[in-house]
């Protein structure tokens, strides 16, 4: 009699580890931890000399939407209570991001509304 022997070779899975966008990012932030001041520095400077008054600029030109006014300001104060809390940089870093979103999409909304420098009562 006749043996027949079957032999199953196991197919190798490579696994590659693919680390999404986000998770890379919150990992950055948690490395920061230490440049913690100089993230404050920056956030607060950026967002309350910078953004946050073109922001409020844009709104005015626009009409002054009081929605979109409060929104400005809301994201402001995100940033701001963010980092006079001060909580570490892994929540700061991601609500400063969400807070220049807010504002960026504030400024898009202003713009849609379109410029009239009419419409201000300054």
């Amino acid at each position: 009699m006749k043996t027949i022997s079957v032999t199953q070779s196991s197919a190798q899975y490579r696994s590659e580890n693919h680390v999404s966008l986000l998770s890379r990012f919150m990992t950055w932030s948690d490395a920061q931890q230490h440049n913690r001041l100089l993230w404050l520095g920056i956030i607060l400077s950026f967002h309350g000399c910078i953004l946050t008054p073109l922001t409020v600029i844009a709104v005015l030109l626009a009409g002054t939407n009081l929605t979109l006014f409060i929104v400005a300001i809301v994201a402001m104060g995100l940033s701001l209570v963010t980092n006079l809390a001060a909580m570490p940089t892994k929540i700061t870093v991601p609500v400063f991001v969400l807070s220049i979103l807010i504002d960026l999409i504030v400024i898009g909304i202003a713009m849609a509304h379109g410029f009239n420098i009419a419409s201000t009562y300054i």
